[in-house]
């Protein structure tokens, strides 16, 4: 498949600069393959739809991981910490890189940064570097480029059941969840830490040639027996869809997924997929078209546009059934 195939036009007022003022008071557009019927709906009837299925969510939580620091000759440099290593050890990502060296010690250039030095410790192509970070990391949550103004609550870029810190970015489908309607449903919690292979566009003319790196996922015994078991099975986001169909193909409870979910894929687990309007040529778009066909996912993104839902992290959502 193309890169191009996955390019659409979308209006930039309909970029979401905000959440909505409710979690649950977002638009949901509902999609059913068995009827071809599309519904409009808020967020807050989610249960409706789905109140027979097992619901599973990913609960990681998003690092204060955007540091803003200086070299020693001045210059500033923006470090995006994207995964930990252990031992104080990141892979990180890098800006300005062309100039830096293995070595160089970067300080915090503000009051946000403080508590976190840095160390460069090997290149790794691309702007990406392993870096060694003193202490907790302290910085900005990693907004995506384009929201330009930050929310007044930090939280409301986590959602409501995050609590293993890990990810580079939200797991966007999650953020409409607001308690009355978690409770509503019947929940099951994997995490997969959100990195680079979540939200880098494509870097190549084919799906095919587009590479991942693999991100950590763990999952406890007894949820996976559950949700292996369930009748029908609501995956909450791209993240946890790719966890899950990882899991049916016999890979352990605790590891890295690099499973690449192009069009033409065979699901095993995901029965139904609810997630947010992403950004043309990425793999995220390319995993709904996996589940929602080709054409038709191109008919439910033309039909949120003339409608007016709002795309991208801040947005609405999209329920595929």
């Amino acid at each position: 498949m193309r890169a191009s195939e996955l390019d659409y036009d979308l209006p930039a007022e309909l970029i979401a600069q905000h959440p909505a003022t409710r979690r649950d008071e977002s638009r949901l557009l509902v999609a059913d393959r068995a009827t071809g019927a599309v519904r409009h709906r808020t967020f807050s009837e989610l249960p409706e739809e789905v109140g027979e299925y097992v619901t599973v969510v990913n609960d990681t939580r998003v690092v204060p991981a955007r540091l803003h620091l200086r070299r020693e000759t001045g210059g500033a440099v923006e470090v995006l910490l994207v995964e930990p290593l252990g031992d104080g050890i990141w892979e990180a990502l890098a800006r300005p890189s062309r100039r830096l060296r293995p070595g160089e010690r970067l300080e915090p250039s503000d009051t946000v940064s403080r508590r976190s030095s840095v160390e460069l410790v090997e290149a790794l192509g691309g702007g990406r570097w392993r870096v060694r970070v003193e202490g907790e990391p302290l910085g900005e949550l990693p907004l995506p480029p384009y929201i330009h103004e930050r929310p007044a609550d930090p939280e409301r870029y986590q959602t409501v059941y995050a609590r293993e810190l890990g990810s580079a970015a939200a797991p966007t489908a999650g953020l409409h969840f607001s308690p009355d309607v978690l409770a509503r449903l019947d929940v099951e919690r994997i995490t997969l830490h959100v990195g680079l292979d979540t939200f880098r566009p494509l870097t190549a003319d084919t799906l095919e040639e587009h590479e991942l790196h693999g991100e950590r996922y763990a999952v406890e015994p007894a949820t996976w027996t559950r949700i292996e078991a369930a009748d029908r099975v609501l995956a909450v986001g791209t993240t946890t869809t790719r966890v899950l169909e990882t899991l049916a193909r016999g890979a352990p409870l605790d590891g890295r997924s690099d499973l690449f979910i192009t069009p033409g894929f065979a699901f095993r687990r995901v029965d139904a997929l609810l997630t947010n309007f992403h950004l043309p040529r990425t793999t995220l778009l390319a995993l709904v078209m996996a589940f929602a066909g080709i054409e038709r996912t191109r008919e439910l993104y033309e039909r949120a546009i003339r409608e007016r839902y709002r795309f991208y992290s801040f947005g609405d959502a999209m329920l595929v059934l």
